[in-house]
């Protein structure tokens, strides 16, 4: 790729640069010009061509190379990108912002291929931090360590070892699914929790057939220890938890920016979270724009949504509309999925109700009442099946609000009864393709076969329903990978090279209009966003090769190569670049 003023574009100048008789319009001057370009402009009524020219923030035009030659003027910028591909910036569908911002601030296990590696990495941190102060990794998922340990309950390991080596440091090792933590003998003297401890609703203790605690804390039974570590954070000096907080916004940004993300939807923050991401909006310090839902129990919410209410706030840059993830239930990985019939590898459980129905309920009254979208999560079936339940029960009160796009998050497991439902109740099924693939290797053990095969991860099925396709990686789950998600989304395939339930596989058209256009329309922003369409904003990416041609063998290979938003370059060949 080369970038050349229009003075050096020979045939350009001689097509621009001539003097046009006085009755010639005056075609309007672009900033930023893409040239020799594969655009595909995931608009039906816009060509896909060449070229695309932006003036400020938004694309002036599109066409083909001479056609927008027109638009040339001295200080314009025209980069030549040698037959690469131009798309809308991609949109991460399902993620947690500041949470992956701090996961790039803590240990990472998501490559770890035993427990005994892990505890390493922890021993080698604890030998470089003071005593006392807690130690947070994230990323570990025990169905895909290699080695196994010796002594297992449910399938995990018990924290002797872990424990052995950080005798003087609270450990805290989340799941990466988020929805469960492992903690040292430390941690759970500090917050007083053994085997004997009742569970809160909607949490387990994992005990050993001693009724000793495991380390193991799934779902609610984990909030005791991110409260103490919070707690801990909490009582640093003044300024130092802005201080992280404004890093890890950064962090979380710059690292979308580098897979062409420009608009991040972030499915569960906080009213402190949005005071500074505001602030941070008026100084123009963004760097994507962000959709964000909030977290917060009902009564919390109460009288104050209204005032936190924003939609295109700082220049588009921030919009508050949402309120989700509550998560109904838990994580198919840890068994906490809500399902209809129980696990086939834990017959005892039907998984976890984590928030309470009535919270949910209650919640769903304040989205009305407040002009909310509600974005909630339901991975199992039983999960889905309830939380349709809620959202027709409210819109049965409501008959006049027709457009709500009341959205479940991951639908991982879906009664085949209640996709007519959803289709009926126009409910959008907020997925992640790369599930499908991280998921696929263990998912037959959870559901079995017939189950899995029927309702597991049918995301075509959706969208052959007639539903809004979505996609993302919910990060910090998994990588934040448009290329990984999208390659899992129309291949189905799993590491060992099997394919996982390919009658779901995406088409690629489809498997690109759901990480632009499909998660634009989810959020209400399919008039600014998700195309490369004329007046909207000019959040484009560069990708290296065609996604819709490359062979599903060199589809991983594709890199971004420039990332556009709001017509200015913020990613370039490897460098975040900025005013």
């Amino acid at each position: 790729m080369k970038t050349i003023r229009c003075l050096t574009i020979l045939a350009l100048v001689i097509f621009a640069g001539c003097d046009r008789p006085a009755s010639q319009a005056v075609h309007p001057i672009a900033d930023l010009l893409l040239v020799n370009a594969d655009v595909v402009t995931v608009d039906p009524d816009v060509p896909d061509t060449e070229a695309v020219a932006i003036k400020g923030e938004h694309i002036l035009a599109v066409g083909t190379s001479e056609d927008l030659s027109k638009h040339i003027g001295d200080e314009t910028e025209v980069i030549d990108l040698d037959g690469q591909m131009v798309i809308p910036g991609f949109i991460e569908g399902h993620g947690h912002y500041t949470s992956f911002g701090g996961s790039l601030l803590i240990l990472d296990f998501r490559y770890a291929k035993s427990f005994a590696e892990i505890v390493s990495m922890v021993a080698d941190a604890a030998a470089e931090t003071p005593a006392g102060e807690w130690i947070v990794g994230r990323g570990w998922h025990q169905d895909k360590w290699e080695t196994k340990e010796e002594v297992l309950v449910e399938g995990l390991p018990i924290h002797d070892s872990l424990s052995e080596a950080t005798p003087d440091h609270p450990v805290m090792l989340i799941h990466t699914s988020g929805h469960a933590v492992f903690v040292n003998e430390r941690a759970m003297n500090l917050v007083e929790i053994d085997g004997s401890t009742t569970p809160p609703p909607g949490g387990e203790i994992v005990t050993d057939e001693n009724g000793r605690a495991t380390g193991m804390m799934r779902e609610a039974a984990q909030d005791a220890f991110r409260v103490a570590y919070s707690g801990h954070q909490g009582r640093r000096p003044a300024g130092v938890a802005e201080a992280e907080l404004r890093r890890m916004i950064t962090l979380a940004g710059e690292e979308s920016l580098r897979h062409g993300i420009t608009s991040f939807q972030d499915l569960g923050t906080t009213f402190a979270e949005v005071d500074l991401i505001r602030t941070m909006a008026d100084e123009g310090n963004l760097p994507v724009r962000l959709f964000m839902a909030f977290e917060e129990q009902a009564a919390d919410m109460e009288g104050r949504l209204g005032d936190y209410r924003m939609v295109g706030y700082g220049n588009n840059f921030l919009t508050v509309r949402t309120i989700g993830e509550k998560v109904l239930d838990g994580a198919l990985g840890t068994h906490g999925g809500w399902l209809l019939a129980p696990y086939a590898d834990m017959p005892e459980s039907y998984g976890l109700n984590v928030v309470s129905v009535e919270e949910i309920e209650k919640s769903a009254e304040l989205a009305m009442k407040y002009d909310y979208q509600m974005a909630i999560q339901a991975i199992g079936d039983r999960a889905y099946r309830e939380l349709l339940d809620i959202y027709e029960a409210e819109f049965e009160k409501h008959p006049d609000k027709t457009d709500l796009r009341w959205r479940i998050e991951h639908a991982q497991v879906i009664h085949p009864d209640d996709v007519a439902r959803t289709v009926e109740l126009r409910v959008i099924p907020a997925v992640q393709g790369i599930f499908a693939c991280s998921d696929g290797p263990w998912v037959v053990d959870r559901l079995g076969e017939e189950r899995t095969r029927e309702r597991g991860y049918i995301f075509n099925t959706l969208a052959e329903a007639g539903l809004v396709p979505t996609n993302g990686t919910d990060p910090p789950v998994d990588e934040i990978s448009p290329i990984g998600s999208f390659h899992c989304s129309v291949t189905r395939e799993l590491p060992d090279g099997t394919l996982f339930q390919p009658q779901e596989a995406y088409s690629r058209e489809l498997a690109l209009y759901s990480y632009t256009m499909g998660n634009a329309i989810a959020a209400f922003e399919e008039d600014i966003k998700g195309s490369i369409t004329p007046g909207k904003l000019a959040d484009l990416a560069v990708l290296s090769q065609n996604l819709l041609t490359v062979s599903d063998d060199d589809l991983m290979d594709t890199e971004v190569t420039m990332t556009i938003l709001g017509g200015k370059i913020r990613y370039r060949n490897g460098t975040i670049l900025r005013d």
